[in-house]
């Protein structure tokens, strides 16, 4: 299934998550400006499990775990994720308020690799991508807006229909999809692809930490109006 909307108006400008959207985008960008030289400095600033488990906690590999969460592997990988990030994060930014949603994002993320660095601990491999912070984003919608409408894409053989359904089904299987085939490839030869276990752990914390950030009082409350 492909989501192109949600059918859930903010009642705030968004600004953290366009600015995050706009950062992503910069950074791919710096990333192409470097051609051939781009895999290399995947190697010197990309998340590396192995490196974080030899080295400690040093601020080598806090520094690569943050910058990780805004460089990607190519215009899919880019293009994909700020499509989540445009249609489910204003929302989360509406409720929690700018400042948090922003610390929110960035804990989301850190969980994302850090679940990734466990679930692969002797990969070389670097871990670029916003995909660990944007699962613990969707983690917070399933929490907060359950029963929002998404619009859809959803093919059926060779065919894709257009259908608005509630964000429990739309995001309730997309963890599905990301835990099954996580728990499939633990074991199995390593290889550059899906940090699989980074989404399920950004994911987790989103849906561990949103009471945490979420906002409370009169303001919160509007948000049945918005189902």
């Amino acid at each position: 299934m492909l989501p192109i909307r949600d059918i859930n108006p903010s009642r705030t400008t968004p600004w953290v998550n366009y600015a995050l959207i706009v950062v992503n985008i910069g950074f791919f960008v710096w990333e192409l400006s470097l051609g051939v030289n781009l895999g290399g400095t995947f190697e010197r600033i990309g998340f590396i499990p192995s490196r974080f488990w030899i080295t400690g906690f040093w601020v080598p590999d806090g520094i690569s775990m943050l910058v990780s969460m805004f460089l990607h592997g190519g215009f899919l990988h880019l293009g994909s994720n700020m499509l989540y990030l445009w249609i489910f994060g204003d929302n989360i930014e509406d409720r929690m308020g700018h400042g948090k949603y922003f610390v929110f994002y960035l804990a989301c993320g850190v969980a994302a690799t850090f679940a990734h660095a466990v679930t692969n601990s002797s990969s070389t491999v670097p871990a670029v991508g916003a995909s660990g912070s944007i699962a613990g984003v969707l983690g917070a919608y399933l929490v907060l807006f359950p029963h929002a409408k998404v619009t859809t894409f959803i093919p059926i053989g060779f065919f894709l229909i257009l259908r608005e359904l509630p964000a429990l089904i739309v995001l309730g299987l997309w963890f599905v999809f990301q835990l099954f085939t996580g728990v499939a490839s633990l074991g199995g030869p390593e290889a550059g692809g899906v940090a699989w276990f980074a989404h399920i752990g950004g994911f987790v914390a989103g849906l561990l930490l949103v009471s945490t950030f979420t906002m409370t009082g009169p303001k919160a409350s509007a948000e049945r109006y918005f189902r």
